[in-house]
């Protein structure tokens, strides 16, 4: 009886040790002041983590009890820890394959430009593609690029350049003639090929001969007038970017690599991937880098970040077979979002879908790239398949059609959390902005971008209208949106602290006061739109967006320990980049490589 008593006495001890031993961190992050995006306990100065997830968070008195000998210790020095960002919208493996490309950002004149495609052609074999990205007319002026500035210097190699919002690229002569593009071209739908004269009287008359008002043959003689300069829009671009070389496994697993470390550095720990899909592109680019890419990095051991895949609309019956069989989380790396979809083009390329003509082109509304009845039948498909939904929309026209849409959808199936999303809402109709919250889409916008179109916005919509519907941040959360940031990289640059700031101070290059003011966000709303209401946006907020006992222990620390300083001028780096609890980035680090 006694030995009896003995044994189970034994395994209560081991039980017991057990159950403590499982409450017993690996890692303590103790002396911070620890923003937790979380708003039962919005700040601490500890937290402990156990097997890459959060135990406890609070005050080191409560940590303390949960360390051993072998606990490891991570004294902050009072520094400043952020949940890791969440990039809402990202082109993660065309950003990474552009870091080895033409890099055009910030190019401001047009001597500038010709050189950089002067000094790439000379690393190019003769005959092989020369591809890059990321100019911006606006900033030199206005004028577009032509053919004609570059044909000279590239007379033997097929060039493409995308424009920095991606819907438009321009072509030399080259690339033109091996896709076939010349005079006698119409446009396609959703999209359009950029000619020579191409000023209101000639746009007008396109229209007409497109309306078959004005007789075939005289069409042919008008088109004469009309040498394509080099520039496509949108579904346009899919004539040069079908003869473009698909990007070898190799090179696109490295795409991944460069843009996981240029991630990681900028304190970003999860992405959502909208893939290699631009107007044009291919839909199964992305089921490819998820095939090719993805999967292999997971299984070699290769993710740095977690990323939250979309793929094209026209595909969702893919996705829900692939989500039947997988379930939606492939892995503590993966996770497979839903469908995306486009409604118009861009403000920078004049194809943004608006109720009123642009002021400096008074017959052009913009492109709706995709028919209407189209969309609503994949979208309703989509749906119906317990898929989200994402659709580009960036003028004001194109974000009214998107919720006209999206509230005949919720109004035809059991009320469900959806969360729709809109991929940009840039330019609101004063009366749509309500919209946002009454119908619980989520507006997924970029706030860099608007640096980039204060200026633009103000020629091509007149400075009264673009003051009173453009990138309303702050309106969008008075009217109880949810607000979910990023950068859209390559568009713009990965950086969440600069966005942030963006945000809060919306002061363009150049400028000496913000635009549009009143719509500046405070700090905390600008933190939780990258880390907690970002992960809410794509379903992960069980996983991450908040630094909560039970989620991964993905966090930053950063080079300041004043938050007043913080949350007045948001000057602060990435100091490191901790994913599941483990040190994935750190500045000390790069200076030592350096």
């Amino acid at each position: 009886m006694g030995h009896l008593h003995f044994f189970h006495f034994l395994v209560a001890d081991l039980l017991n040790w057990r159950s403590l031993s499982e409450e017993v961190a690996d890692l303590v992050v103790t002396n911070g002041t620890i923003y937790t995006s979380d708003e039962i306990l919005p700040f601490a100065d500890s937290m402990a983590i156990r097997n890459g997830r959060i135990l406890r968070v609070g005050h080191y008195s409560s940590i303390k009890e949960l360390t051993r000998t072998w606990t490891k210790e991570l004294n902050l020095g009072g520094k400043i820890v952020v949940p890791g960002f969440i990039d809402s919208h990202v082109h993660f493996i065309p950003g990474g394959l552009q870091m080895a490309r033409v890099e055009l950002r910030g190019v401001n004149s047009k001597d500038l430009f010709v050189d950089k495609i002067r000094k790439a052609v000379a690393n190019v074999k003769q005959g092989s593609w020369l591809l890059g990205g990321g100019w911006n007319n606006d900033i030199w002026g206005g004028d577009l690029p032509m053919a004609s500035w570059i044909d000279r210097i590239t007379p033997h190699n097929p060039v493409w350049l995308t424009r920095m919002d991606g819907h438009m690229g321009l072509a030399n002569t080259a690339a033109l003639t091996l896709a076939g593009i010349s005079r006698t071209n119409e446009n396609p739908n959703g999209g359009a090929i950029v000619r020579n004269n191409d000023g209101g009287y000639w746009r007008w008359t396109r229209r007409r001969l497109r309306r078959d008002i004005i007789i075939p043959s005289l069409r042919s003689i008008l088109f004469q007038f009309h040498e394509p300069t080099g520039l496509l829009i949108d579904s346009a671009m899919k004539l040069v970017l079908s003869h473009i070389p698909e990007a070898s496994v190799d090179e696109r697993r490295e795409a991944l690599l460069r843009a996981s470390n240029h991630a990681l550095k900028r304190g970003v720990t999860t992405v959502v991937d909208f893939g290699r899909y631009f107007p044009g592109s291919s839909p199964e680019y992305p089921w490819e880098d998820f095939s090719d890419v993805y999967k292999w990095a997971d299984l070699s051991g290769n993710m740095m970040t977690r990323v939250c895949l979309f793929f094209p609309m026209e595909t969702w019956s893919r996705l829900v077979d692939l989500m039947s069989k997988s379930g939606r989380v492939l892995s503590q790396w993966i996770y497979l979002g839903g469908v995306k979809a486009f409604a118009d083009g861009s403000l920078g390329s004049s194809s943004a879908f608006f109720h009123e003509p642009y002021a400096d082109d008074p017959n052009n509304y913009g492109l709706q790239v995709v028919d209407l009845d189209s969309l609503y039948n994949m979208t309703l498909s989509s749906d119906k398949s317990g898929l989200q939904v994402s659709i580009h929309a960036i003028g004001d026209r194109a974000n009214d059609l998107i919720l006209d849409m999206y509230a005949s959808l919720a109004s035809e199936k059991q009320i469900r959390d959806r969360r729709f999303r809109i991929e940009h809402a840039q330019h609101l109709a004063p009366e749509t902005v309500a919209r946002f919250g009454e119908q619980s889409v989520i507006a997924s916008v970029q706030p860099d971008h608007l640096l980039d179109d204060a200026d633009s916005a103000t020629k091509k919509l007149g400075s009264e209208r673009a003051e009173r519907g453009s990138y309303l941040f702050k309106s969008l959360l008075t009217n109880n949106a949810q607000l979910a940031f990023g950068s859209d990289w390559p568009v713009a640059d990965i950086n969440p602290l600069k966005s942030i700031r963006t945000s809060m101070k919306r002061i363009p290059p150049g400028w000496e006061k913000a635009w549009i003011p009143s719509e500046c966000l405070h700090l905390k709303d600008a933190l939780n739109a990258y880390t907690i209401s970002a992960a809410h946006a794509c379903f992960l907020d069980k996983y991450s967006g908040s630094l909560s006992p039970g989620k991964y222990a993905d966090f930053v620390v950063l080079s300041t320990n004043s938050w007043e300083d913080f949350a007045t001028e948001v000057s602060a780096d990435v100091e490191a980049t901790y994913v599941g609890g483990s040190k994935a980035y750190s500045i000390r680090r790069e200076d030592e490589s350096e």
